[in-house]
């Protein structure tokens, strides 16, 4: 939009910065801008946060090209990078390549890769199979993305799922290795563990091999210094937007409901111009301006 800071960063600039960066989630075109205004250099384009605002659930019940399209408005949106949460690559190699084409042609800065099994289950759900896919089927299909790319600043992220599945250190160690050599830009370790033991035991193990992308949203008591002396990369707060709008819409939909009024709520809501600024209604204005003629 026209009047967004000049804040833009290539994504492998940010996986080598020499500080821990931060990206948050958005599921919108307009979370993409508010993001940019606060001043974040990234933006982790959230599988759980697109489904949930597509009204389906975490299960790639949202085909890859109805998430291209959501892409397509947010990357319209925001000149800062956006690494997309690309679940499994949507099949297999030939998928995960075709994906990344696309992904590219509309300006997407990354996608981020599980190894899990198609369909997709969230991780964080409680009580459910998380099948690990075999590990050089999996590493083959990251090095077919990387073949796959012409941007030479586009990423691709492997994420590491054997902590979620249940699996320990050595399997962990074992696939990060495997996709790092494979090509992959950057391991993303996941764990769900309300402590970061697992993540401290592999940062230590790993010794800095490659830059690391770490999820902490069991582990968020873990002060955000404490990722930084590991030499972590990067840093995902990975679907507290959509949470927040939803507690937010929670409250005010049931304050209107029970007093079948506005009053109570107009003050404690974003004014419609502000809708507006951020939709870059200036512009508009000025191109109207310019190119409509005169009555």
């Amino acid at each position: 939009m026209a009047d967004i800071p000049e804040t833009s960063v290539c994504l492998p600039v940010v996986l080598v910065f020499i500080a821990t960066v931060v990206l948050v989630t958005v599921m919108s075109c307009l979370c993409c801008t508010v993001l940019h205004f606060a001043g974040f250099k990234g933006i982790w384009g959230s599988g759980l946060s697109i489904s949930a605002q597509l009204g389906v659930r975490d299960s790639n019940e949202a085909s890859w090209t109805q998430v291209l399209d959501v892409l397509e408005f947010m990357s319209d949106a925001t000149r800062i990078p956006i690494l997309l949460d690309a679940d499994t690559g949507y099949g297999n190699f030939n998928n995960a390549r075709r994906m990344v084409k696309k992904l590219e042609q509309r300006g997407v800065a990354g996608a981020c890769i599980e190894d899990k099994l198609f369909p997709k289950t969230n991780s964080l759900l409680d009580g459910r199979a998380q099948p690990l896919a075999d590990m050089e089927e999996f590493a083959l299909k990251i090095r077919a993305c990387k073949d796959a790319q012409t941007d030479p600043d586009f990423c691709v992220v492997a994420r590491v799922e054997a902590f979620i599945a249940g699996w320990g250190l050595e399997e962990a160690l074992k696939r990060a290795t495997a996709y790092h050599d494979a090509g992959a830009d950057a391991i993303l370790m996941h764990s769900k563990k309300s402590d970061p033991s697992d993540i401290e035991a592999f940062m230590q193990a790993w010794n800095n091999k490659g830059p690391v992308v770490l999820v902490p949203t069991k582990y968020y008591k873990t002060p955000t210094q404490q990722f930084r002396d590991w030499q972590c990369s990067m840093v995902i707060w990975a679907n507290h937007n959509v949470r927040a709008s939803v507690s937010a819409m929670q409250q005010v939909t049931a304050d209107i409901y029970a007093n079948q009024s506005l009053v109570n709520v107009e003050g404690k809501v974003a004014p419609v111009n502000e809708l507006f600024r951020l939709q870059d209604d200036k512009e508009l204005r000025e191109a109207e301006d310019k190119y409509l003629p005169k009555v």
